[in-house]
């Protein structure tokens, strides 16, 4: 699981760091910066794409699992749940003298980047991949990613970005079990069309980092646990009847 913990770990060197900078970078460093984080979100997303085998099979996926999000509130209730950290998290890691945002900005900030950090798109993705090919590459790029996003959210919201480190772990080891319990049950076929829906969900996760479009990340993953499923019947049972009526 050497994924998680290094993705962890960059988690919370970036918020100490940050923590400890406070206000030293600029304004326009801290915001010009994430544009740069997204785009390399979208550049991983597109790079497995490519590896899509069944274009159908990964389209209804997403679908499906979009309804699924939205009929159980995936996002809202995540919400909620990282709202109720909020007077844990103040309590453990209380912001600095003369913090340069207001309480309330604080929650809001700090919720929004618990779910990005905890239950983004690229990190789930990322440890059920680790878990199903033992290629961690995903963990390690979103690593860097995260090192730099928790340093630049904590020049603002304090050593409390560091704490995100904690469950960020616990999620991405028991995601990465989860790849593991299901390897032995999966195709290479299978494998391509998991990877391609984790691309879709990373680019528009790219968006969301941008702020071009805050697209509901969370409630988009049930694919994920749909996807491979729905590759196999497709490609042994849909393809095969397309064949005898062509």
């Amino acid at each position: 699981m050497i994924g998680p913990i290094v993705n962890s770990s960059s988690t919370l060197v970036g918020g100490v760091v940050g923590g400890l900078l406070g206000d030293r970078l600029s304004e326009k460093f801290r915001t010009q910066l994430p544009l740069t984080f997204g785009a390399a979100s979208m550049g991983m997303g597109i790079f497995m794409v490519v590896k899509m085998h069944i274009l159908p099979a990964v389209i209804a996926s997403l679908l499906l699992g979009a309804i699924i999000g939205e009929l159980f509130s995936i996002e809202k209730n995540i919400n909620r749940m990282a709202s109720k950290t909020r007077g844990f998290i103040d309590k453990l890691a209380p912001r600095r003298e003369g913090a340069s945002v207001s309480h309330d900005e604080f929650l809001d900030k700090f919720v929004g980047i618990l779910v990005l950090f905890v239950a983004s798109g690229t990190g789930i993705f990322g440890s059920m991949n680790e878990g199903i090919t033992g290629d961690p590459s995903i963990l390690f790029a979103k690593s860097l990613l995260d090192l730099f996003t928790a340093g630049i959210f904590a020049t603002a919201l304090g050593l409390s970005v560091a704490t995100i480190a904690i469950p960020q772990f616990i999620v991405q080891v028991a995601l990465l079990y989860l790849g593991q319990s299901i390897m032995a049950a999966t195709t290479p076929e299978m494998v391509a069309d998991f990877s391609a829906l984790g691309g879709i969900i990373m680019f528009a996760t790219g968006f969301r980092i941008c702020g071009i479009k805050s697209f509901p990340i969370a409630n988009l993953l049930p694919g994920l646990f749909i996807v491979m499923p729905i590759s196999h019947y497709w490609d042994t049972l849909v393809m095969p009847w397309i064949h005898t009526l062509t």
